[in-house]
């Protein structure tokens, strides 16, 4: 028996050392599976491809959760014999990269707004490719038996160019246009944002009820009102069925009389307030939509800066945070204030990085046609091609693929994919330019300038299974896509999920993935979400630096349902750090009591009673083996737990020194056979949950072949 077996179990030791014999091995990669033989080249394929974690940064305890999980499906399937291929990956996040770099450049007391784009776009080259390093780190720390020879970053430039010409296809094909529409405006960060890249936070203020009028009109934003000149009422409403669409009438307003116009539409809620609003359709987009079926003009009342233009009179200049208390206090001295609601409580909507209330802002932009892709997409739900895990999300996808609305993917950012387009300044127009030669407006002749926007991040990471897998080249596609499944976060199923199968089937005709496995999300030891302001960030390296990387894969598993939350307890990850230990201990024992022993598979005179034990283990594999191919590792791994602590360790082990005290010599060699191949099944069907020191076991009992390409076991 090895001394190590004399002293306790030490990841430290062991964990780099053993990563790196995977890597050397070659056998995260498929290819090489095949090659050495420990794979049929007509096997089947398993694939998986990692949600590229953000390269700005270290890996937050979501990512330990994620990385666990794809490394545990991949170990299983390639045991299994499959062909499997598990491609990692790095995104720009392209918006959530800039913010994080310009709290940087404030701390340094410089504004990005103040440097020379190409300056700026190598400063975060040069950040994000340092950070990637230690988030790739990170990632092998964790364990992750990825094939890094196919690691792809969204900034690769066969990714940059993939990704554009994606969008000239779209652009060619109708499903891509340039227009003026509303769009969500971050004051502060100054960029537009997509419906995914917004949240809504309760938030409780002032309601104002204001004459108009013969009408009383509600707000909780004044200061959009100085555009208000139409006056809008449900067409079947009987308190207003003396007016008529279109009559004019003149009221007196913020800064003296405008001529308003009476508008009826069917989207104005009868119930709410006076069932009477005014409308400003630069500023809203309830608003911008009843503009656009009257065909009304469109006023902008606030700049992209979050201040009142000239519109606003004596107002003009100000932010409109300290200009609204002046227009209600105005309004009051006009008699036009009716009442203050000082307990109205609603949901604004807010920039999910920096909770800037958004500003809506009419703002010329390119739009993706979200219907017709939408449609494919629900299409091939309906014909179940793509399972959800937890089935209840497929819910939440059908509602965002059935009530879509068109995707704003221009981005006034420098970091990002660059939209390789023109624009005429004349006729608003814009042409997809992938080569750069087009140099005059196909309608006005009118000169074309360059956009100067980068792509929503989405757009490129929507198409990640494809772009991982080399698209459009054929190599790797041909066998792994569409790719087994996807694990991801639940919070993605409305953000990256649908974007990922709309540009599949879009682009290849086929699903990305047939399954989907959505976590919930890992909080801190209360249930809290983690978060810096906070200050209850749990670091998933650090866990495994003082635990070990088993104890951290087995804490985030064990007991944590598919789409359920986790709460990250560090007693709970000492828990399996002391199971690791009592695994290195049932070596030991089965060691020491073994020596004259070699494992003989081919064994057959097994005592009745260990014919039933193994029986009884044959059945525990059995199940545990049904659970991980169903996704169900949060109870195969607690079964694991329990037959080998409490079953193989507390029980059997303990039968086993009475055995070998007073048992015949039949007996004690069956017992010794049956310990030593349950040591190997043991190992086996823990590897793909704590890899580590089950390779290090594995090693210590002389085997030729490492345990990441051992055959699981058949019953």
């Amino acid at each position: 028996m090895d001394d190590k077996f004399l002293k306790p179990y030490n990841p430290t030791e062991t964990e780099s050392r053993i990563y790196k014999l995977w890597e050397e091995s070659g056998f995260f990669n498929p290819d090489i599976c095949i090659e050495k033989g420990v794979t049929d080249k007509d096997a089947e394929s398993f694939s998986l491809i990692m949600p590229p974690p953000n390269a700005n940064g270290r890996l937050h305890a979501g990512h330990g959760l994620v990385i666990t999980l794809g490394d545990i499906t991949t170990r299983f399937n390639r045991m299994q014999g499959k062909k499997s291929l598990w491609v990692p990956g790095a995104d720009h996040a392209g918006f959530e990269t800039q913010i994080v770099y310009e709290k940087k450049l404030e701390k340094e007391g410089r504004s990005r707004f103040e440097m020379d784009p190409k300056d700026l776009y190598k400063e975060i080259y040069d950040f994000t490719i340092e950070n990637k390093k230690h988030m790739e780190d990170d990632v092998r720390r964790l364990g992750a038996s990825c094939d890094w020879e196919k690691e792809k970053f969204t900034l690769d430039p066969t990714v940059v160019k993939t990704v554009q010409e994606t969008f000239d296809k779209m652009f060619k094909d109708g499903l891509i246009y340039r227009g003026e529409r509303i769009v969500n405006w971050c004051s502060r960060h100054q960029t537009s944002l997509s419906e995914v890249e917004t949240e809504f936070k309760e938030k409780k203020e002032p309601f104002y009820y204001f004459k108009y009028g013969p009408f009383t009109i509600g707000t909780s934003r004044p200061e959009t009102k100085f555009g208000d000149k139409y006056v809008v009422m449900h067409p079947k409403d009987e308190r207003y069925a003396n007016y008529k669409h279109g009559d004019k009438l003149t009221v007196e307003w913020i800064n003296g009389q405008i001529e308003a116009t009476i508008i009826k539409d069917e989207s104005v809620d009868m119930e709410f307030g006076t069932g009477v609003m005014t409308i400003t359709p630069w500023h809203d987009a309830v608003d911008f939509e009843i503009a656009e079926r009257h065909n009304l003009p469109k006023e902008q009342i606030i700049d992209f800066k979050g201040k009142l233009l000239p519109i606003a009179g004596e107002f003009a200049g100000l932010h409109i945070s300290k200009a609204r208390p002046l227009i209600v206090e105005k309004l009051k001295e006009k008699g036009l204030l009716e009442k203050i609601d000082e307990d109205y409580v609603h949901n604004i909507k807010v920039c999910y990085k920096c909770e800037t209330t958004i500003e809506p802002q009419i703002k010329d932009q390119w739009f993706v046609k979200m219907r017709p892709l939408a449609d494919l997409a629900l299409q091939a739900v309906n014909e179940g091609k793509i399972e959800f895990i937890p089935q209840n999300f497929e819910k939440i996808f059908r509602f965002w693929m059935e009530n879509t609305i068109d995707w704003n993917i221009s981005r006034q950012i420098i970091w990002g994919i660059p939209i390789p387009a023109k624009i005429c300044d004349t006729c608003k127009i814009g042409f997809s330019d992938l080569e750069d030669k087009i140099t005059e407006c196909e309608k006005c002749k009118g000169s074309l300038r360059k956009d100067t926007d980068t792509f929503d991040t989405w757009f490129s990471s929507g198409q990640w299974t494809l772009l991982a897998l080399g698209y459009p080249n054929e190599k790797y596609l041909a066998d792994y896509h569409p790719t087994t499944v996807m694990q991801t976060g639940r919070d993605l199923i409305f953000k990256w999920i649908p974007r990922m199968v709309i540009f599949s089937l879009y682009l290849r005709k086929e699903i990305p993935f047939e399954k989907v496995y959505l976590n919930g999300m890992v909080n801190d030891a209360k249930g809290q979400k983690m978060s810096k302001s906070k200050g209850n960030v749990v670091s998933p390296i650090e866990i495994a630096d003082e635990f070990g990387a088993d104890a951290l894969r087995m804490g985030l598993i064990v007991s944590n349902a598919p789409g359920g939350d986790l709460s990250l307890v560090k007693d709970k990850i000492k828990g399996y750090k002391h199971f690791a230990n009592k695994l290195w201990n049932i070596t030991r024992f089965v060691l020491e009591n073994t020596k004259d022993e070699t494992i003989d598979k081919n064994h057959s005179s097994f005592s009745d009673k260990d014919l039933d034990l193994k029986k009884e283990q044959e059945e525990f594999i059995k199940e545990i083996t049904k659970e991980i191919e169903s996704y169900m590792f949060h109870t195969a791994s607690e079964k694991i737990y329990s037959y080998t602590w409490h079953r193989l360790a507390d029980q059997i082990l303990e039968e086993s020194k009475i055995v070998f005290e007073k048992g015949t010599d039949e007996e004690k060699k069956s017992r010794k056979q049956f310990l030593l191949q349950s040591l190997e099944n043991i190992l086996t069907v823990l590897h793909p949950f704590m890899p580590f020191i089950t390779e290090e076991i594995w090693q210590t009992l002389g085997k030729k072949k490492l345990l990441i390409v051992e055959k699981w076991p058949k019953i």
